[in-house]
């Protein structure tokens, strides 16, 4: 059987003028700033004459951990965004940006798929409004600034080996991690080690998707730690006089972009920190937005919910003081084969013990999420090669953990396919069950709240650190950095720190090898396993295989 591609599904789209979709949520065209005929920024005068309205209800979308076999969790996200406008609810769909170096290298693009997808796919995918680019170089003019402040002087007395602001760029790029600069003489400055990091790991991006307007995005830019002097004392950035000059280069960035479903529903698409490395979630003030202009918003968190779930609920909830009503779990039938043990090459033949073995990984992701308080349903992704048994198999486990799994045909059919779901989530949001809190408090030691999280969400043994990274925590807390949630970055393939590892792992060790102080963004970033902040490309990247067609038209892009 033959499918049009995403590419090809999006370029046949019958789009709104962007105006109209903004009309829809009871924006006037004036508060809406354009770039182009199908995309737009949302004002910032607009967004503070909100204040006073009631909130719609906040529905978290997450998943299994990541295989091969792809999960679906933003087409999903889209396809209940159109699934609930279908049934007669006001709802806004909330999804990241999506970064040009997973584009180029192996995931792909960040805009759904099939017939639930957000449009203009290309762009999406690209350059979009310059949001990234625009965090690029607000990054990299604190970097430029931190070198020029030593060269001519360092009247800060920076001590050079203690820098801790590296650079950053959007592209996939593993020679970069670790570089020397200022080479070449008295003229280009002192020599020093540093690296890149990707633009999407960049504390600025963390600090855009967490501020709440400009003023709250300026002090937290100047609140970033980026060195040390010789007696450890930090050097912030406003102490560089660079948080100024940071909130000019972002101030359009910090304007949310609406954008529409295939459906031509509204869809906010703002910020993207990666999951894996930072904190996963679209913007605070996209979500806030939404949640003031619809009934409902479904938003989701990056990769697995042992990352993306638990980092949206620990820090951007706490942070923002959201409450999620509901969340949905993304699974599918060939997914939970691989969990089972089948090579993607076998995963088109029927295997039901296979999918019951792959099942507790969903089970473990089930009982994660449900101790925030908050109601769970799964959606299971359907492919055509899914066969009754397997679907009844992972419905059947599903009900044993105390929930309920639906079947989804959102790809094939888009909100036609989803009703079901979108119906019980309305059951579940308007039941008032939810009943949200963190996963620990505040007030909790640096430490043990990365044991809470290894422990409860990862269901390792114990967290490998040396005694300097402890000795660190310590210091921060000592500093008035102790009430900080912990962004734990590693693998997304498992609950543990080894990527081969699959299924609901125990007996494990969660080992850290560095920890970093955002201390703009507002968490301590804890660095586990070999997990890379800056990726690099895979052997055959998607880059080799993007290009313009004879028409003018990408093709490739995915």
């Amino acid at each position: 059987m033959a499918f049009k591609t995403d590419i090809e599904i999006a370029r046949e789209a019958k789009k709104l003028p962007i105006m109209e979709i903004g009309a829809k949520l009871g924006i006037p065209s004036e508060h809406l700033l354009p770039y182009g005929h199908d995309k737009a920024k949302v004002s910032q005068e607009f967004i503070k004459s909100l204040a006073g309205r009631p909130d719609g209800k906040l529905i978290l979308v997450t998943a299994i951990n990541p295989t091969p076999a792809g999960e679906g969790k933003t087409t999903t996200t889209v396809g209940l965004g159109d699934g609930l406008n279908r049934i007669g609810k006001k709802a806004v769909v909330c999804i990241r940006e999506a970064s040009l170096g997973p584009n180029f290298g192996m995931k792909g693009g960040a805009a759904g798929g099939g017939y639930s997808q957000v449009v203009p796919m290309e762009e999406m995918n690209l350059h979009f409004t310059g949001d990234f680019h625009a965090i690029t170089s607000a990054h990299n003019l604190l970097s430029a600034m931190i070198d020029n402040h030593i060269y001519w002087g360092n009247s800060l007395e920076i001590d050079a080996r203690r820098i801790v602001w590296r650079r950053v760029m959007d592209m996939n790029d593993r020679a970069l991690r670790d570089i020397v600069v200022n080479l070449g003489g008295v003229s280009n400055g002192f020599p020093r080690q540093t690296g890149f990091d990707i633009t999407v790991a960049s504390e600025v991006m963390a600090i855009l998707c967490l501020s709440n307007d400009l003023e709250d995005l300026e002090k937290r830019l100047g609140d970033i730690v980026v060195a040390y002097t010789r007696a450890k004392t930090p050097i912030y950035c406003r102490d560089i006089k660079a948080d100024g000059a940071m909130t000019v280069l972002l101030k359009d960035a910090m304007q949310p972009n609406i954008v529409q479903t295939l459906e031509n529903n509204p869809a906010f698409v703002h910020g993207g920190p990666f999951a894996n490395i930072a904190h996963g979630c679209n913007s605070v003030i996209a979500t806030k937005t939404a949640l003031k202009l619809g009934e409902y918003v479904v938003t989701e968190a990056g990769f697995g919910a042992d990352l993306g779930a638990e980092k949206f609920f620990d820090i951007k909830c706490r942070k923002a003081g959201l409450k999620p009503s509901a969340a949905v779990i993304v699974a599918t039938v060939r997914a939970m084969k691989m969990n089972g043990g089948v090579a993607k090459a076998d995963l088109g033949a029927e295997n039901v013990e296979a999918v019951k073995k792959g099942c507790p990984n969903l089970g473990r992701h089930i009982g994660n999420v449900k101790g925030f308080g908050v109601p769970v349903v799964v959606a299971i992704n359907h492919f055509f090669s899914d066969t009754d048994a397997e679907i009844a198999a992972v419905k059947a486990y599903v009900a044993e953990q105390g929930a309920e799994a639906i079947l989804c045909k959102h790809w094939a059919l888009g909100s036609a396919g989803i009703e079901e779901l979108a119906h019980k989530v309305v059951q579940m949001a308007e039941s008032g069950a939810a009943n949200f809190a963190p996963l620990y408090p505040d007030d909790m030691p640096l430490f043990q709240k990365l044991e809470t999280i290894a422990k409860r969400i990862y269901h390792a043994d114990a967290v490998i650190a040396d005694k300097s990274i402890r000795d660190q925590l310590r210091v921060w807390e000592a500093a008035g950095y102790g009430h900080l949630p912990i962004c734990v970055a590693k693998t997304q393939y498992s609950f543990t720190t080894d990527p081969t590892v699959r299924g609901a792992p125990t007996g494990h060790t969660v080992p850290v090898r560095e920890v970093r102080l955002s201390a703009g963004a507002g968490f301590v970033v804890a660095i586990c396993g070999e997990i890379m902040t800056m990726p690099g490309l895979p052997k055959v990247p998607s880059a080799e295989v993007i290009r313009l067609n004879a028409d003018g038209n990408v093709e490739g892009l995915f």
